[in-house]
């Protein structure tokens, strides 16, 4: 891990570091020096690891609850160069979609895809995180919904140190058998007039989860209009799963 640059302000440390072409973000209390929880942030299509909501919600995390919060760009995101397998694949997907068919099983397929590299890498993250005297090695957390929860549900499942997990804005069409290994406490987040996610699909993943403590938040609004309110709900899940 090598950071590249370090920043404080409002009680918060921010470095930005590369872990073998991975750029990313870690977020600890200013003067931290003990073990504390961690959480992975996943983001979604089209942002970076410092979109503002990530960067809003990693302050949260940071300032209320004293977690560690980490997040990287996936591949062809942020600071990472683009993908030539990647766009070939998004223009098929859109000439498909435009030809009539369903967009749903064209993200699953491609989230698959990305996924198989990127749940390696995140694992790679924790391990270098955890590593550092301000952070160590306490119990992980994820939240991810959209892109975040398509790569977030094999992520959960093969990873041991994650304790709890919020997810959501997926479908169960790539996701099934890996849901099906995922028994840490969830809350799953579903918008309820989703333009981009079918409804039956969402809440079927939510029942492929094999987690015996499982929470639903459906609420009316279109994919990227989850309400504010779910932030303190998240504050909440996490403060009592790892603090």
């Amino acid at each position: 891990m090598r950071f590249i640059s370090e920043t404080s302000s409002g009680g918060v440390r921010e470095q930005l570091f590369t872990l073998a072409g991975v750029p990313g973000a870690l977020w600890t209390p200013e003067g931290a020096v003990a073990t504390r929880p961690l959480v992975l942030l996943g983001h979604g299509g089209g942002q970076h690891k410092k979109a503002p909501d990530v960067l809003a919600r990693a302050r949260r995390f940071v300032t209320e609850c004293g977690f560690a919060v980490v997040a990287v760009d996936v591949p062809a995101h942020g600071d990472r160069p683009k993908v030539e397998e990647y766009d070939r694949l998004a223009a098929e997907n859109q000439a498909r979609v435009e030809a009539g068919e369903e967009l749903a099983p064209l993200i699953a397929d491609f989230q698959a895809l990305v996924a198989r590299q990127t749940v390696p890498e995140w694992r790679a993250v924790l391990d270098a995180v955890q590593q550092l005297e301000h952070v160590g090695a306490g119990p992980v957390g994820y939240w991810g919904v959209s892109l975040g929860c398509g790569l977030g549900v094999p992520f959960v499942a093969a990873e041991p140190r994650v304790r709890a997990a919020v997810l959501g804005l997926g479908g169960v069409l790539a996701s099934a058998e890996a849901a099906a290994r995922i028994t840490v406490p969830v809350e799953f987040l579903v918008q309820w007039d989703d333009e981009r996610v079918p409804r039956d699909q969402s809440l079927a993943l939510f029942d492929a989860l094999a987690s015996a403590e499982k929470t639903l938040h459906a609420n009316p609004g279109k994919h990227g209009e989850i309400p504010a309110f779910e932030l303190e709900s998240t504050l909440r899940f996490f403060a009592r799963h790892l603090g």
